[in-house]
């Protein structure tokens, strides 16, 4: 299948559960995972009505941006971002998915205010605590979350999970419901619902599980460019 046709597929199933939900198909923002895909495959995606695309390494996405300026992408930082490079990043991503540490909220609020420009972004969080992945524990992520309220060089949106992973996504979806609840946990303790609107949450294998469970963002990759490309050899 191409991707015209792989795309047209998953938002038929996002549709599906969304409906299951209650919800709409345009409740969910379908973010298209273009890590080690290059940038023809972006536009093969973006000439089929794609419009987000997500990446994992700044500089990977750095290249690929430079390579599609001719075209209106609205590209998502999706993988762990080191606080280093975050004024690099928050001069090309619209959105970063993955903070999780005050120290990263205050220097991408700093370059924000730098740019001139407000930066969406969304709290990492980390509710298994598995070494080997990144996020803020609950904790930790609602400090994150108070934080950013009042800052001006970003602005809270929502929150990002990444569950453990598993083939049968009847296994991931009670991660999702864990966030769902903290989130309104959240809401129900005074943080503004403009702040946290967006939940992402869902994969090419869980994405159907997640939207059931209340996702607003997909971040979907196999199953739109095709099985995984050899891990870039770039650094971040």
């Amino acid at each position: 299948m191409s991707i015209a046709d792989n795309l047209t597929e998953v938002r038929g199933r996002i549709s599906e559960a969304a409906r299951r939900s209650g919800r709409s198909a345009s409740d969910v923002t379908l973010v298209a995972v273009s890590k080690t895909f290059p940038a023809d495959r972006v536009r093969e995606a973006w000439d089929a009505g794609q419009r987000d695309f997500g990446e994992n390494k700044v500089q990977e996405g750095l290249q690929k941006i430079a390579d599609t300026t001719d075209i209106a992408i609205r590209w998502h930082l999706i993988g762990h971002l080191q606080s280093n490079k975050a004024k690099k990043a928050a001069g090309v991503f619209a959105w970063i998915q993955s903070v999780d540490s005050l120290d990263l909220l205050r220097r991408l609020d700093a370059a924000g205010q730098d740019a001139g420009k407000t930066l969406d972004i969304l709290v990492q969080v980390d509710l298994a605590g598995e070494a080997t992945k990144f996020g803020a524990p609950s904790d930790e992520a609602e400090r994150i979350v108070r934080a950013a309220l009042p800052m001006t060089g970003v602005r809270l949106a929502g929150l990002m999970l990444i569950p453990p992973w598993s083939e049968d996504p009847e296994r991931t979806r009670p991660w999702f419901v864990r966030i769902r609840e903290f989130r309104d946990r959240l809401l129900q303790e005074d943080v503004p619902p403009a702040a946290l609107g967006q939940l992402s949450m869902g994969m090419s294998h869980d994405y159907e599980a997640a939207v059931e469970e209340g996702s607003t963002m997909v971040r979907v990759g196999t199953a739109i460019f095709g099985a995984r490309r050899p891990p870039s050899t770039v650094s971040q």
